[in-house]
C-alpha cells in the first residue's frame, strides 16, 4: 500500500492512521516522497515519484523496501538501481494527471526484460484487461482505482 502524499495537508495524522491500519492487516506501508515520515511512523519504505529518484540513494538502507515511478525506459533503469520494485506507468489510458501516451503490454514487457527489479503495472489496468498483462515478465499489478469493480444494478 502506497501513500501517495501529493497534496495532502494532514500528512502525519494521515500516515500514522494508515500505518497501524496496515500493520493490523499484515500489509507492506511505503509512503510517497517523505523518508523522515515514513520513519516516524514505522513504514516499511518508502515511494520515490519518477522527478525526486535522485534523493533516494541515500535512504537506502534506513527502509526495508523502495519503490519508484517511472515512465520511460531510463527512468526504470535508474530506479532499479536504488529501488527494490518499479511502477511503470502508463500501461493503458488513464485519467491520471501524470499519465502519457500508454505504453501498451508489448511496450512494457520490453521494459521488464531490460529492468534489473521487479516491475509492476501502472495505468488504466482495470479489471478487463489486466489478463492481457499475463505472461509479460512483470511481478504484478498496481491501481489506484481501476481495479473495482463498477457497482452492479439490483
Amino acid at each position: 500500500m502506497v501513500f501517495r502524499t501529493f497534496g495532502r495537508t494532514d500528512l502525519a495524522g494521515a500516515a500514522f492512521e494508515l500505518a497501524a491500519i496496515a500493520r493490523a492487516r499484515d500489509l507492506m506501508f511505503l509512503i510517497a516522497g517523505e523518508p523522515e515520515l515514513a520513519l516516524r511512523c514505522g513504514a516499511a519504505g518508502v515511494h520515490w515519484p519518477e522527478a525526486r529518484l535522485g534523493q533516494a540513494p541515500p535512504w537506502r538502507r534506513r527502509f526495508a523496501i523502495m519503490s519508484a515511478s517511472a515512465h520511460s525506459p531510463g527512468a526504470a533503469r535508474r530506479a532499479a538501481s536504488v529501488c527494490d520494485l518499479v511502477f511503470v506507468s502508463a500501461v493503458f489510458a488513464s485519467r491520471s494527471p501524470s499519465a502519457g501516451r500508454p505504453l501498451g503490454p508489448f511496450r512494457l514487457a520490453a521494459y521488464a526484460r531490460r529492468t534489473a527489479c521487479a516491475v509492476y503495472a501502472l495505468g488504466g489496468i482495470t479489471h478487463q484487461n489486466a489478463q492481457r498483462l499475463s505472461g509479460l515478465g512483470i511481478s504484478g499489478l498496481a491501481a489506484i482505482e481501476g481495479l473495482s469493480r463498477p457497482a452492479t444494478r439490483g
